[in-house]
């Protein structure tokens, strides 16, 4: 993985290539390289890191065609090198892959007579579709015979030598849209990829595989017959990528979450939300990453507010934990981009066991999103920053509507309170403005935090799994270590981490729980530790003498602090990463959308 484009064009693509590319950036790469037909050759440039790297290299040694693929990597097998950067040729085809070929192995012993150059899985689909034509077989009926041999995750793109007007696209777990435009067609794993050269897109569906040709595209399923998929209109403001005036993607986006925050709550105000929580006995969340920090949030709310058992599992291991599934279950699946392929298993295990499969999304066209008994979109807007923000924001504000619904429908809240709560959700982007207003105060202190080897976030009730967001947003961007805690468990284990060098941030609001939070400060600044203390006025008054910072956010009903809190989280560690010299927006090692398990 991690991004494709491919062009059949009336210019030359070279170029097209490359920007359509750069538009892909924001998920995640450490490679590149494009290929393209040219009087009947197939050629290609590939360079390691940034794709400036490969643009020098197409100045100093230029490729001409109008046809081509390209590719930003994220490593998986093998590392970062010219040679294991696709695309990928062996002979007369050239292929670009997104995901992972389970049985490469199996493949390249049966293909040990030929000559492979890469460490990756990714060169053995090159390779046999090349030992397929060898057999005799012509371009598109060996790509068809090579996809049958495959087991895993693939997005792939095939462009052959001699075939200036041929593209074969497929995709099995790992997105890919085509594109039309006005004589030329397009392939792409991501619309924005596209958004320059059409807004006419069409999404092939799991195991589909396409024959595309300047005149159009013919899509056939997996069992190989003619399929018709809808062509879609896709809006310029989704593709749009642009930093609003701030220095990076991330920044705009916390800087958004007050409007696209209002957007989401607005679009479920007084809409019906087709769920009976009166007929299930469990609920069962399940995502990764920050996904999954959302969902253990609202863990405390299904429990808290509707009375309802709540389960929350990393998507990597639930399949695989073969827990049992309540036939009465709703099980609700979160991701960003609706691709993440653990998360996409995950449903699909789960989807004959449990009473409905919702999915909370932020691409409505997406694999986990189509496969879902219901979808609810988090309507965040394009989200670049690998480390994410306004997409976490929104999945708080979607699954704090369902958890108030839950209440309500099963009589564990009155309406009063049930209104109240939801006038409280309506009121936090204003409060959330407040909190951006503290920019400079958190930037004022993380000069010196940019400095420590370890930091530690501590929480109680719905502040522990903000603890946990809280380090996984520093450890992201400013690669400092960073652990997330439950406040209760420091004398369990973590206190012997505490010196004057380890600073502790402490998510705290005045609620029930805050005294046995500010013991728990106390432990630490006994210890000679640093404590960077967030809470609000009446918590300030309280406990604020003795720590190294204090942080003042406006006054929130505590049980949906977590929308709020995240703000701080989020700006402490930006401005971090900003100290430490860091890539904020594509972090090394890490892609946007991980389409692999």
């Amino acid at each position: 993985m991690c991004g494709i484009v491919g062009v059949l064009g009336n210019h030359e693509v070279a170029p097209i290539l490359v920007e359509a590319l750069k538009r892909l950036e924001y998920r995640g790469y450490d490679s590149a390289g494009i290929a393209t037909v040219q009087d009947g050759r197939l050629d290609r440039r590939r360079a390691v890191g940034k794709l400036a790297n490969l643009s020098d290299a197409l100045v100093h040694d230029p490729l001409a065609g109008k046809s081509g693929i390209g590719h930003t990597r994220w490593a998986t097998h093998g590392g970062p090198t010219v040679t294991n950067a696709h695309p990928h040729q062996a002979g007369r085809v050239a292929v670009v892959h997104n995901g992972i070929i389970e049985n490469y192995r199996d493949l390249r012993a049966r293909l040990a007579h030929r000559d492979f150059h890469t460490e990756t899985d990714s060169e053995t689909v090159a390779q046999l579709c090349e030992e397929h034509m060898d057999q005799g077989l012509p371009p598109r009926e060996a790509a068809v015979a090579t996809l049958k041999d495959l087991d895993g995750a693939y997005a792939l793109a095939f462009l052959f030598q001699g075939e200036a007007d041929l593209i074969v696209a497929a995709r099995k777990g790992s997105p890919l849209a085509i594109g039309h435009g006005d004589g030329e067609m397009f392939v792409g794993s991501d619309a924005i990829a596209l958004g320059p050269m059409t807004n006419s897109v069409t999404y092939l569906e799991e195991g589909d595989y396409a024959f595309v040709t300047r005149s159009g595209v013919e899509i056939h399923d997996a069992e190989g017959r003619l399929a018709n998929r809808e062509m879609r209109t896709i809006p310029a403001q989704s593709t749009q990528l642009d930093k609003g005036g701030h220095k990076h993607f991330m920044a705009k986006e916390i800087f958004e979450q007050p409007v696209v925050l209002s957007d989401c709550l607005s679009h479920y105000t007084g809409a019906e939300i087709e769920l009976d929580f009166t007929q299930t006995d469990r609920v069962v969340l399940v995502a990764c990453g920050t996904a999954h920090y959302a969902c253990a949030v609202a863990k405390y709310w299904f429990e808290q507010m509707a009375d309802l058992p709540c389960d929350v599992d990393i998507a990597s291991e639930y399949r695989y934990r073969e827990g049992p599934v309540s036939p009465n279950a709703t099980a609700i699946f979160v991701s960003q981009s609706g691709e993440t392929a653990d998360t996409l298993a995950a449903l699909r295990y789960v989807k004959e066991k449990a009473a409905r499969v919702v999915s909370v999304v932020n691409v409505p066209e997406s694999s986990i999103s189509r496969e879902a008994d219901l979808s609810l979109p988090i309507l965040a807007g394009v989200e670049v920053g690998v480390a994410s923000t306004k997409a976490f924001m929104n999945q708080l504000g979607v699954l704090a509507n369902l958890a108030i619904l839950a209440a309500r429908q099963r009589g564990t809240i009155t309406p009063g309170r049930a209104e109240e709560l939801r006038e409280t959700l309506r009121a936090l982007p204003g409060l959330i403005n407040q909190a951006l207003a503290c920019e400079d105060q958190i930037a004022s202190h993380t000069a010196e935090l940019s400095e420590a080897r370890s930091v530690l976030f501590l929480g109680r009730g719905p502040m522990f799994p903000m603890a946990m967001e809280g380090a996984l947003k520093l450890k992201e961007i400013s690669y400092i270590h960073a652990e997330g805690y439950a406040s209760g468990e420091l004398k369990h284990g973590p206190i012997a981490l505490i010196d004057n060098a380890v600073p502790v941030i402490v998510f705290a609001p005045r609620d029930a729980l805050f005294d046995k939070t500010v013991s728990n400060m106390q432990e630490v600044m006994a210890r000679d530790g640093k404590v960077w203390l967030i809470t609000d006025a009446d918590g300030a008054r309280e406990a604020g003498d003795g720590t190294w910072a204090t942080l003042v956010m406006p006054q929130v009903d505590p049980i949906l602090a977590p929308l709020l809190y995240a703000v701080p989280a989020q700006l402490i560690a930006y401005h971090t990463a900003l100290h430490k010299g860091t890539d904020v927006d594509q972090p090394r090692n890490l892609a946007k959308s991980v389409t692999v398990e």
